[in-house]
């Protein structure tokens, strides 16, 4: 073993020997953010979040071992990665583009467009396991391969048992899912500009503070769909009884002048075959919303400019191309999007406002940062392989 590897080795067995990673988790959370719902076969540890956190950076966990849950969600990007569509770790380019993972422990269902997925640990079946397109690649032939790396690693064994203690078997792909999810339950953000302000600790600019009146109020609406303490319209949290899970045609195409939107984007659609459900998508937490560009589900707006001038429109008109429609005039559009003609003032104050959601604490704090060693080879070149689709998966999370 390298010294460098010796002495993470050793650092991380010190911090378990003195039960430092068996604490009880402490959400830290301002008095306007309430505690979210965590899984009852899934609780919160220290234990489990640093687990998850080496395992969200650890490209091993994929097929072919290339690629990591960190390749497509970038800290810095308050874990989104800064392209309409992310690549696998075969090179496919993925349908829809990849969303930052800010506060996504209060979110009611996940994806862009699919009601049924409704926590983190049933979301990363897809991402894992899926093949249209691949991402990380793990199928049935592969998983024992990828749970061996795992157990030859010599930081894991340690770490998944002290993760999972009742668990004899705690490598394993349940596990994996269960330790990675509470890992992005722990990327909180509520230490804004924003948050400040409604603690009474700063002012907002006079910008801002103009952004904020436009933003919730009736002239610019953004409220109806963004109106919650995270920003969005689909919220669940510990004292939650009923849950909404509205999903939204915004406008941004109209193929063939019925609403048409391009395959296979279609939003719900996708799984419900109900014309009502075409180009309905979920309204994502604009929280940090300022460092995940681009926007919208395929990626298709650069700026949050070009995305505020979208909606004062009441949606886009497309000239040219094979995207060429009117999506202002979409038959199954949200009576929420209206034309509502903004001037570029408006549009810099509203853009103003959205960069007092940035928390700097998130794409900044080391307790989110990659945990390896600068360098850490993780696998020999040569036993690296290419992943391949197949059509064998079962979506379980057995080993």
């Amino acid at each position: 073993m390298k010294p460098g590897r010796r002495a993470l080795l050793a650092a991380v067995m010190a911090l378990l020997a003195a039960g430092a990673q068996a604490q009880e988790w402490d959400w830290r959370l301002p008095s306007h953010v309430p505690a979210p719902r965590v899984p009852a076969d899934n609780p919160m540890s220290a234990a489990k979040v640093e687990l998850g956190r080496r395992l969200f950076y650890d490209p091993r966990l994929s097929g072919n071992g290339t690629l990591a849950c960190a390749g497509c969600h970038d800290q810095a990007r308050a874990f989104s990665d800064g392209t309409p569509r992310s690549r696998g770790s075969t090179g496919a380019a993925t349908h829809r583009n990849a969303p930052g993972l800010t506060n996504v422990a209060w979110n009611a269902t996940y994806n862009w467009a699919n009601p049924a997925v409704v926590s983190l640990e049933r979301q990363m079946e897809g991402p894992l396991f899926g093949d249209d397109p691949v991402e990380m690649g793990v199928n049935d032939a592969n998983r024992p391969r990828i749970l061996q790396r795992l157990r030859d690693e010599p930081l894991y064994p340690a770490l998944f048992a002290r993760a999972f203690p009742d668990d004899p078997e705690p490598i394993r792909m349940a596990s994996v899912i269960r330790a990675i999810a509470a890992f992005e339950r722990s990327l909180v953000s509520a230490d804004s500009r924003y948050d400040r302000f409604l603690q009474g600790r700063l002012q907002l600019t006079a910008a801002e503070q103009r952004g904020m009146n436009l933003f919730f109020g009736e002239r610019a609406e953004c409220h109806h769909c963004h109106g919650s303490f995270n920003f969005n319209d689909q919220v669940v949290h510990a004292r939650t009884r009923e849950v909404e899970t509205p999903f939204h045609n915004t406008g941004l195409y109209d193929l063939d002048g019925q609403g048409a939107y391009p395959f296979p984007n279609r939003g719900v659609f996708e799984l419900t075959a109900q014309a009502q459900d075409m180009g309905a998508f979920r309204a994502p937490s604009l929280r940090n919303v300022a460092l995940t560009a681009p926007y919208f589900h395929d990626g298709s707006a650069a700026t949050l400019r070009e995305v505020l001038r979208i909606y004062s429109a009441g949606g886009r008109a497309i000239t040219d191309g094979p995207l060429k429609g009117d999506g202002r005039l979409n038959r199954h559009k949200s009576g929420l999007i209206a034309r509502i003609e903004l001037s570029e003032a408006e549009l810099g104050d509203l853009e103003a406002f959205l960069g007092s959601l940035t928390d700097l604490s998130l794409p900044n704090d080391p307790r989110h940062a990659n945990p390896w060693p600068a360098g850490t080879e993780f696998l020999p070149t040569h036993t690296q392989e290419v992943a391949q689709p197949q059509k064998t998966n079962r979506f379980t999370t057995d080993p």
